[in-house]
């Protein structure tokens, strides 16, 4: 019996003994895999996907449709909203429709089936989401119209943008400025674009900058030869800009082959680049024949460049970065349940209700204070430019 319980005992003294080495062995192991967690990238990443992951079950999915990569303000924009939504701890799902309706509705709805807790909405056709958006609120689920108005549905719950009309003010200004209308100088030859007839703002826009245009038109110190001085006559759909270097070689063959152009209004950096590049193809750009004073809007990169190279020579300047901030403030109110901040509840009526509304401030930029409202501000930097 003493032999046996002998026995007993040193087994029991072994099987504690392995269970205590394999414990210490499991927490080193742990230990390690931290300590690796905080060194290696890839663990970081690891990392960062683990809390997203958790962020997922406490914060919820954000679902961002835009509707365009070819326009470089887009992809700004989104990236923008998306670094602001994840910091909050959400989940994003941002997608782009390449400027095809059908796509953004259908990326929506998958949205919709995704159980997102908010939906940011950036239209290509502020027309087109009635339905998909009746969807949306069947689901409970709330509707940022995001720098373009969504038109023709009570299920939009706030607007976030910049003051529009005010953007085709300064862009005429510009051009009142730049021309001395105000002091009696002219009579100067225009020609006018506007953007997509399907944007709510390209009316604002347009409405904005006629708005100065107008009185010299109608007293001869602008002088459009073309004649197409209407919304339906000069919009550029998509915001194009291979489509207005077509209008614009049509305007110039037709109207200009002895006269020339003094100033071109455009809405969009984007028609001003294809407003140029037919400028350029009869002459336009050299000591004997200059480029006509040239708007923009966005100050998209290429554009910028453009102004320090004397060919476009102003845009208007919308920081994307703070109107991410607005848009993501105000999905984040309607998830707790609150009232978003607003400072319009006038303007933006879409049919069907008025839509409060946040309306950021315009700047003009020129040659004169790139530096100062775009490099000093962070936009772009100083080797970006170059």
């Amino acid at each position: 019996m003493k032999k046996m319980l002998s026995i007993l005992m040193l087994t029991a003294l072994i099987v504690v003994l392995a269970a205590c080495g394999a414990n210490s062995s499991s927490n080193g192991t742990n230990n390690n895999d931290k300590a690796a967690n905080n060194t290696g990238s890839t663990n970081t990443a690891d990392s960062t996907e683990s809390t997203n992951a958790g962020a997922t079950t406490e914060m919820g999915k954000i679902g961002i449709s835009m509707p365009t990569k070819s326009s470089e303000r887009w992809v700004g924009d989104g990236a923008n909203m998306k670094k602001e939504f994840e910091a909050l701890g959400y989940t994003v799902d941002l997608q782009y429709a390449e400027d095809v309706i059908e796509n953004q509705v259908s990326q929506i709805e998958n949205m919709i089936t995704k159980g997102v807790k908010v939906l940011v909405i950036a239209a290509i056709d502020g027309e087109s989401l009635t339905d998909v958006l009746q969807k949306a609120a069947d689901a409970d689920i709330k509707v940022i119209a995001y720098d373009r108005l969504i038109k023709n549905t009570e299920h939009v719950s706030y607007y976030a943008t910049f003051d529009n009309f005010k953007v085709g003010v300064l862009q005429a200004s510009y051009l009142e400025e730049k021309l001395g209308l105000k002091d009696g100088k002219g009579p100067f030859n225009i020609e006018l674009f506007a953007g997509s007839p399907d944007d709510n703002n390209a009316y604002f826009f347009f409405d904005g900058a006629m708005s100065v245009l107008q009185p010299y038109i109608d007293n001869g110190k602008l002088v459009v030869k073309s004649g197409q001085t209407k919304m339906e006559q000069v919009a550029t759909l998509r915001w194009d800009g291979a489509t207005a270097q077509s209008r614009m070689d049509n305007l110039l063959s037709a109207n200009y082959a002895s006269d020339t152009v003094s100033a071109v209004l455009s809405p969009y950096d984007g028609i001003s680049i294809g407003i140029i590049s037919s400028l350029k193809g009869v002459g336009y750009g050299t000591a004997d024949k200059p480029m006509p004073i040239i708007t923009g809007q966005d100050a998209e990169l290429a554009s910028v460049k453009s102004i320090i190279a004397g060919e476009q020579t102003s845009t208007i300047f919308k920081d994307t970065r703070e109107l991410a901030k607005v848009a993501v403030g105000m999905a984040q109110a309607v998830i707790e349940g609150k009232d978003a901040e607003v400072n319009d509840t006038k303007t933006y009526d879409n049919g069907v209700k008025v839509v409060p509304s946040f309306l950021l401030e315009p700047v003009s930029v020129d040659s004169s204070n790139y530096k100062q409202t775009l490099v000093d501000s962070g936009y772009y930097s100083e080797d970006e430019l170059k």
